[in-house]
């Protein structure tokens, strides 16, 4: 085999690999954009549930602090 047809042979391959390596960046960085929007999308939802539960407690508190017993006892 020649110098030439081996190095074309082997600029072939490396460029093979180089594509299927670039696919897949393509896809993880799909994935990743896709868990951060997830995360992006739970942290919005973590927050307006924290802000419910806030105003539950606030509308159920008694004023001197101290919870009644609850009525079975």
């Amino acid at each position: 085999m020649t110098d030439v047809k081996y190095l074309s042979e082997r600029i072939d391959m490396l460029e093979a690999r180089l594509a299927h390596r670039e696919h897949e960046i393509e896809e993880l960085n799909g994935l990743v954009a896709r868990q951060w929007q997830a995360i992006d999308d739970l942290t919005r939802r973590l927050g307006a549930l924290g802000g419910r539960m806030q105003a539950v407690e606030e509308r159920t508190e008694s004023p001197d602090g101290v919870e009644p017993p609850p009525p079975h006892y």
